[in-house]
C-alpha cells in the first residue's frame, strides 16, 4: 500500500487526537492549553506537536476548524486563536435578537398546527457577528487542502439533530468516505466537507441561539449529548488522546458541618449549574469508563499473553460487536473557577466600558442575581477579550504545571510506544 506525505512523517507512533469539549465563551481557556503544546512542548521536543485528529463540539468546534484550516502553519495557528478571542468584544458577539425574542414568545403561545410551515428557528441572541467572525478568521476550502497533503488526517465536529435528538458526528478526513463505524442508535456518522454552517450549529445553544440548518435539517449544540466526542478520535484510529475541558472541578469536601444555608439560590444560579451538567460533567464518566477499559485489556494481556486482545475482538467481532483496544487519554482542566473569574470580572468597575448600554446592565444584574462568589452562566456568554485574555493565561498555565507530563505524552509518540 503506498504511503503518503503523513503517513510517513508519522512512522508507527500511533494517531494523536486533540479532543475540545463545549463551553461558549469558556472555550478561551482550551486556546491557552493548545498555545503551550504548540509551541511550548514542540520547542522542548525539538520538533512540531503533530495532532493527527482534532475532535470538536460547540466552542471546541470553532477552535478545532481554525486550527484545521491553519495546519500549514503549525505553531503560529496557536497565536492566531489568541488574537481572535483577545480581541473580542461583547456587543459584536452578545447581541439580543430582537425578532428571535419575539418568535419565541409566539411560539410559547402557538400549537403546532398554528405555527406557520416556514417558521424561523428562534434564539434570544442574533448569531451573525459569530458567523462574521468565523467568515473572517476560518477558511473553510484550506481544511480539504491540508488534509490532502497530510497536515492532519481527519477533523469532526458533532451536533445534536433538533427533531430527534441524535448526535450528528460531522467527519472530513483525507480519505474518501468514512471509517469502519458500527452502529450506535444515538449516533449518525457523516462524511462530508465540513463548513461554516457545521461549526456555527454544533456552537448553536438551544434558546440562546437559533439552530442552523444543514441539508434540510435543524441542528444544534452538539454538547447537549456528546461534548466530549471521545468516540469519533477513538473510531478514527487515535492510539492517544489530548483532552481540553473547560470545567472547573473543586476538591471533594464534606458539607456536613456547614451551616444552612440562608436562602435558596436564584433561578440564574440554576441556570448555570444545569449548562455545567450538560454541557461539562460527562467527560468524567468517559474517562472513567476508558479507564476500566484499558485496566481490563491490560491486566488479559498480563494474564494471558499478547494475543489477548487480538482474541477478545475476533471473539466479538464474531458476535457482531464492536472490537476494543486501549486508548491512552490525558485530561487539562482549570485549576481555577472560572464562574469565579467571570464574576469577578464582570463586577469590576471598567466592565462597564466594554459592555455598554442595556446589554452590561444585563450582565452585572445577571452577576447580581448569582452567588456573589461565582457566576456559571455570565461564564458562557461573556465573549470579552478581557475574560479571554484571563482564560488563556490559566490555560497557559494550568498546561506549564504539567510540562513535563505533556512532554511525556508527545515524546511517546515518536517512540512507537504502545498506548
Amino acid at each position: 500500500m503506498a504511503v503518503g506525505r503523513g503517513a510517513a512523517g508519522r512512522g508507527d507512533r500511533g494517531k494523536v487526537a486533540l479532543v475540545l469539549a463545549g463551553g461558549a465563551a469558556r472555550g478561551a481557556y482550551e486556546v491557552g492549553v493548545v498555545e503551550h503544546v504548540l509551541t511550548e512542548v514542540s520547542r522542548d521536543l525539538g520538533r512540531d506537536v503533530r495532532l493527527d485528529v482534532l475532535c470538536g463540539t460547540s466552542v471546541g468546534a470553532l477552535n478545532v476548524a481554525g486550527l484545521a484550516a491553519h495546519a500549514d502553519e503549525p505553531r503560529a495557528r496557536a497565536r492566531r486563536l489568541v488574537d481572535v478571542w483577545t480581541s473580542l468584544r461583547i456587543p459584536e458577539i452578545v447581541r439580543l435578537d430582537a425578532r428571535g425574542l419575539v418568535t419565541l414568545g409566539q411560539d410559547l403561545l402557538r400549537t403546532s398546527k398554528d405555527r406557520p410551515s416556514a417558521a424561523r428557528p428562534s434564539g434570544l441572541l442574533d448569531s451573525s457577528g459569530l458567523e462574521r467572525l468565523l467568515t473572517r478568521h476560518v477558511p473553510f476550502a484550506r481544511i480539504g487542502d491540508h488534509l490532502r497533503a497530510g497536515l492532519l488526517e481527519a477533523i469532526t465536529v458533532s451536533t445534536t439533530h433538533v427533531r430527534s435528538g441524535r448526535t450528528y458526528v460531522f467527519v472530513q478526513r483525507a480519505a474518501p468516505g468514512l471509517p469502519p463505524w458500527s452502529h450506535e442508535p444515538t449516533m449518525i456518522p457523516c462524511a462530508t466537507e465540513i463548513g461554516i454552517e457545521h461549526v456555527l450549529a454544533s456552537a448553536a445553544l438551544p434558546i440562546l441561539f437559533r439552530s442552523v440548518p444543514i441539508a434540510g435539517h435543524y441542528h444544534c449544540d452538539g454538547g447537549l449529548r456528546q461534548n466530549v466526542p471521545l468516540s469519533p478520535a477513538r473510531r478514527l484510529g487515535a492510539d492517544r488522546v489530548l483532552v481540553v475541558n473547560p470545567r472547573y472541578l473543586p476538591p471533594p469536601a464534606d458539607h456536613s458541618a456547614d451551616p444552612p444555608e440562608a436562602e435558596f439560590p436564584g433561578p440564574l444560579f440554576l441556570l448555570g449549574k444545569t449548562l455545567n451538567a450538560l454541557l461539562l460533567d460527562r467527560i468524567d464518566t468517559d474517562l472513567a469508563r476508558l479507564e476500566s477499559i484499558n485496566g481490563i485489556l491490560e491486566a488479559g494481556r498480563d494474564r494471558f499473553g499478547a494475543g489477548f486482545v487480538d482474541d477478545l475482538n475476533g471473539a466479538l467481532g464474531a458476535k457482531g460487536r464492536r472490537s476494543l483496544r486501549p486508548m491512552r487519554a490525558m485530561l487539562v482542566r482549570p485549576s481555577e473557577d472560572i464562574g469565579a473569574i467571570s464574576a469577578e470580572l464582570v463586577r469590576s468597575p471598567g466592565f462597564g466600558a466594554r459592555a455598554p448600554g442595556m446589554l452590561g446592565r444585563v450582565m452585572r444584574r445577571f452577576a447580581e442575581g448569582e452567588a456573589r462568589s461565582e457566576a456559571d452562566l455570565l461564564s458562557y456568554l461573556l465573549f470579552d477579550g478581557e475574560f479571554a485574555g484571563r482564560l488563556i493565561d490559566l490555560g497557559r498555565a494550568d498546561a506549564r504545571a504539567r510540562h513535563d507530563e505533556l512532554c511525556a505524552f508527545f515524546d511517546a509518540e515518536a517512540e512507537g510506544e504502545p498506548s
